[in-house]
């Protein structure tokens, strides 16, 4: 394991974890387009909160020397003289529900730039099986003149972080690798050994450890899926789901999921990645689609519980004043990719409320960057006809949500984590 130097590709929320990680035995060169991103890294902060300032900066160092530490640049030059180039970019899908692989595409043309012989390059990226070796490895090859498997290899490892969580951090989950011969399955398995406690799975293959990750998730979002469904059941019933849940939870081998929203950029995402490729060769995957389509449907319902509830206690709807506490994808955390509160929201601006968002995790700009909508970060001093808590943050539990309230208010509980009355959950 001597003589290891990495270079990380991509330091978001996957990557820069990983980074701090690795860096803490070799030397890491953690590399971001994002010049913005690179000078608060370089500075110790990082906006995602996943890495705190005093677990960051031990480890940061101001140059490219041999020991071990992380240097953070934006300059391809700077990754030259590694060896081993992980992928970490997001795999996000377009408007369609269909797998963009931009991202995948561009940082392997920017590996390529600088790949020699003997590097293995390792990706962490969710995909559907055969993206690494079927769409990636051609690109290294063209762009870098090298023969895969000869001249250069590959890896994968699929990246296992859950935002905002501080207890499962990347060297508490156990870590699949793979590796595109089985030489240098045991070079990928040995490199993540030496830094993640929990240990590691070496997969027979490649796409063996594509499709384990891409199954992962997508077996979560059918889980949901069935407990939103149960969840409209009996709230047509007039049984509350959660006691239902809880009942049947004393059996000891009852799976414990919870109704919601289904967004962020795992779980709602990668099922469609596993879909495509099904697709492809010639099969229509009907349960996961049947599942994504139920989790998709959720902010539309949610929004109609709350008009109904509403209409019920003789308030006017239009124009009424609706505060919606939560926009990022889950709880304590700021991450708002691909959240699914903002359907509730413009679901009910459709029926003509007057939304207030209020967020204290949320960067307003990056909110109103991807979505287009205002958000505020501390609570209104105001009451509104309705309010609906889409995001358990733990600021939320702590408040007097029903001083909010004007006569005749209701209050929608789309977590279940309130204890006070409420008018409505899922």
């Amino acid at each position: 394991m001597k003589d290891i130097k990495i270079a990380i590709i991509g330091l978001g929320y996957v990557g820069l974890p990983l980074a701090r990680l690795f860096a803490t035995k070799y030397a890491v060169v953690g590399f971001d387009i994002n010049q913005k991103r690179i000078n608060e890294l370089k500075q110790g902060n990082d906006s995602t909160l996943e890495v705190e300032p005093d677990i960051l900066k031990p480890v940061l160092k101001n140059n490219l020397n041999n020991d071990a530490g992380l240097f953070c640049s934006s300059n391809t030059e700077d990754i030259k003289d590694c060896n081993y180039y992980i992928v970490t970019v997001p795999t996000p899908i377009d408007k369609n529900n269909k797998p963009d692989l931009t991202p995948l595409y561009k940082s392997s043309e920017t590996v390529a730039k600088v790949l020699k012989e003997g590097d293995i390059v390792i990706y962490e990226s969710t995909v559907y099986p055969g993206v690494t070796e079927d769409e990636c490895v051609p690109i290294l090859e063209r762009i870098s003149g090298l023969k895969f498997n000869q001249d250069f290899y590959a890896g994968y490892s699929p990246e296992r972080i859950n935002p905002g969580d501080k207890l499962h951090t990347v060297d508490k989950i156990l870590k699949v690798t793979a590796g595109s011969t089985p030489e240098i399955g045991k070079k990928v398995d040995a490199l993540y050994a030496s830094i993640i406690t929990a240990g590691t799975h070496l997969a027979p293959t490649i796409k063996v450890a594509e499709a384990a990750k891409v199954i992962e998730n997508s077996q979560r979002d059918i889980n949901i899926a069935f407990v939103n469904e149960l969840a409209k059941i009996f709230n047509l019933l007039d049984i509350d789901t959660q006691s239902v849940l809880e009942a049947a939870g004393t059996k000891w081998n009852f799976l414990s999921f919870k109704p919601g929203l289904v967004g962020g950029h795992c779980i709602g995402v990668d099922p469609y990645y596993l879909a495509q490729k099904a697709q492809e060769v010639g099969y229509h995957p009907e349960i996961i689609l049947a599942g994504r389509r139920v989790n998709d449907s959720m902010g539309q319902y949610v929004a109609a519980e709350v008009i109904k509830l509403m209409v019920q206690n003789d308030i006017r709807i239009k124009e009424a004043k609706v505060l919606v506490l939560g926009i990022t994808f889950k709880e304590n955390c700021p991450d708002v990719r691909n959240t699914k509160a903002v359907d509730v929201i413009n679901q009910l601006k459709s029926y003509g409320t007057e939304v207030t968002i209020y967020d204290p995790w949320a960067n307003p700009e990056e909110v109103k960057h991807e979505y287009d909508l205002t958000t505020v970060t501390k609570l209104p001093k105001d009451t509104f006809e309705a309010v609906v808590l889409t995001v358990a943050h733990n600021a939320f539990l702590k408040e007097d949500l029903k001083s909010l309230l004007s006569p005749n208010g209701i209050l929608y509980d789309v977590k279940g984590v309130l204890n006070e009355n409420v008018n409505g959950r899922l």
